[in-house]
């Protein structure tokens, strides 16, 4: 299915259904596209979205030529009630389409470790705040190839990261009506170790929220919607309480906030990619 998703072209759901893990779930965007298609009639999500089902005839499905396909937009490839032996037939499956490169992406990162990835699988972990830096480690102990981090939605700080084997890093706010606001100095930080590191940055989007120094950039001079003060540690403060690292983050729409910040976007992709999409447009 062709997906939305910026930092991809398509999705492929042999899995779905999920059930929380921590703090990124809360608002999970997967839960709500759920129930959409189960009113909607369709057969494959005709389940509640807490039983997590395998669904195997989707295994032999061929996802076109020359794709960037996200497995499991709709689920975690690494959920407790998928077994090993289906992880292991999901990655058969893709590496039987060697035309296509697939991301996989997991927060539960602690299973990593137990499978052999095909070349052209890119294995990725979120990494919504600094709790879960832990991640990082499981995912630096696979074979795969293209590692990647999700910092999306971004919760907190993440602060010094070694991005030794890291291949690109993708950050974001949250979308959505209960969206948690971004903090900018979170992003800018990442921005930075990205640079100084030489790892791809792919800013997606601020989400529902931007800080209020945007407003003239983004022709909203007028706005007169809700607004919060944001603190650096992520909290939420009373207008009559000023601190320093404090920022005035205004809802305005996902649409509106666009992806910019300091007046740049950042939109990479790892180096292999562009090698990637080099030699497909040499075939053409």
């Amino acid at each position: 299915m062709t997906s939305k998703i910026e930092w991809t072209t398509e999705t492929w759901n042999i899995i779905t259904g999920c059930t929380k893990h921590s703090e990124g779930c809360k608002n999970c965007y997967a839960e709500k596209m759920h129930k959409r298609l189960t009113g909607m009639g369709q057969e494959k999500y005709k389940e509640p979205f807490s039983k997590v089902v395998f669904h195997s005839e989707e295994l032999n499905r061929v996802i076109g030529k020359n794709k960037l396909v996200f497995v499991n937009s709709m689920s975690d490839t690494f959920h407790e009630k998928i077994s090993d032996s289906e992880i292991n037939w999901l990655l058969t499956a893709c590496q039987v389409q060697p035309f296509n490169q697939f991301q996989i992406l997991t927060k539960r990162a602690y299973r990593l470790p137990d499978f052999k990835y095909p070349e052209n699988v890119w294995l990725g972990v979120t990494v919504e705040n600094l709790k879960h830096k832990d991640r990082i480690e499981y995912l630096k102990k696979t074979n795969a190839k293209i590692k990647f981090l999700s910092c999306e939605p971004m919760l907190s700080d993440l602060g010094k990261l070694d991005l030794t084997g890291i291949n690109w890093v993708i950050v974001g706010g949250e979308s959505g009506p209960n969206a948690r606001p971004v903090h900018p100095q979170w992003i800018r930080n990442i921005i930075k170790q990205c640079a100084a590191q030489k790892v791809p940055c792919f800013f997606k989007q601020w989400g529902e929220w931007v800080p209020e120094t945007m407003m003239k950039e983004l022709g909203l001079d007028n706005y007169t919607g809700s607004g919060v003060l944001l603190n650096f540690d992520g909290t939420i403060s009373n207008f009559d309480d000023l601190r320093n690292g404090q920022y005035l983050m205004l809802k305005v729409g996902k649409k509106k906030a666009g992806s910019k910040i300091d007046g740049e976007e950042y939109k990479e992709y790892p180096a292999w990619k562009q090698l990637w999409d080099t030699e497909n447009n040499c075939r053409k």
